[in-house]
């Protein structure tokens, strides 16, 4: 008898799901930064994933096609040894998408956890949680990461990651607490603690879904910001030396921006960059208004 009454249920939650599914594509296709942004992370994605074994980097010099201008067989040039840009850059393109959505998941998991407890604990745990995340905020963050760098040996992109996302949380736990403090005082939380509800359905049932459109902007804008400082990082050389990342062949091109007939040497991991960046910001601006039923009536 159990197992009757079950089923329709779970059927009629696999179809609600299913319809919010629907609307929520639905808005998002009709939104146009959100659609651009979208194809553009989606291209990125495609090309760490696909690209990278369709067209794989060949790290063999090749003299004769030394800074060879774009052909329809070089995209995007060849660079000082004559090898392939293009193939140069999909080569990089997994690590970046690695370190920005490992730094990204890190940020978000400490920032809204912290954000949270400082929220709905309150007192003396609401003051300590703030005036660590006030003194990560007060010390400016790249110089830290620089230190934590030549201190860390980065092996990998997840050793990476923790490097820009351990001085990246605070901010965002500020937000979050703030947000909480304010969801507290509304009338549905009231109802819910009148009607002795527990704190497990106030915060996943209430509070999250309140929170959840930040939350998924901001995953989005800290990817976007972890590519940045990676890149400068990078730049700087404290990181092991990698040939197809992005920020190294960006320092290789400036020093070779003199070059006339070396100008797509930077000028290529300038685009992706910044094309990357672009994408990011339209994505999350499009979610924010897709997501946020007040934005979406503007």
């Amino acid at each position: 008898m159990e197992k009757q009454v079950i089923a329709p249920r779970k059927r009629k939650l696999i179809h609600e799901l299913w319809l919010k599914f629907v609307g929520f594509v639905k808005v998002f296709m009709s939104n146009p930064r959100a659609v651009v942004g979208g194809a553009i992370m989606l291209f990125f994605i495609f090309m760490a994933v696909v690209l990278t074994k369709v067209l794989p980097f060949d790290s063999t010099p090749h003299p004769e096609l030394r800074y060879l201008m774009p052909t329809w067989e070089h995209p995007l040039g060849c660079d000082a040894m004559g090898r392939d840009l293009f193939r140069k850059l999909i080569a990089g393109s997994k690590s970046i998408l690695l370190i920005s959505l490992f730094t990204a998941m890190l940020t978000v998991a400490l920032g809204v956890t912290l954000g949270l407890i400082s929220g709905l604990a309150g007192g003396v745990v609401d003051k300590v949680i703030m005036f660590i995340a006030n003194l990560f905020l007060t010390v400016p963050s790249f110089p830290i990461m620089l230190a934590l760098a030549q201190i860390l040996t980065i092996t990998n992109e997840f050793v990476f990651s923790i490097i820009l996302s351990v001085w990246s949380w605070a901010g965002l736990a500020r937000a979050i607490r703030a947000q909480i403090v304010s969801l507290k005082e509304r009338d549905f939380i009231t109802i819910c603690k009148v009607m002795n509800l527990s704190k497990a359905h106030v915060l996943f049932q209430e509070l999250l879904p309140n929170i959840a459109s930040y939350i998924v902007v901001n995953f989005v804008l800290i990817m976007r910001n972890a590519i940045t400082a990676s890149v400068g990082i990078m730049i700087l050389g404290v990181a092991a030396y990698d040939q197809t990342n992005w920020g190294v062949m960006l320092s290789i091109g400036q020093g070779a921006i003199i070059n006339p007939k070396a100008v797509m040497v930077w000028l290529a991991p300038v685009i992706f960059i910044t094309l990357y960046q672009a994408g990011a910001v339209l994505l999350s601006n499009g979610l924010d208004q897709v997501l946020n039923p007040r934005l979406r009536k503007l």
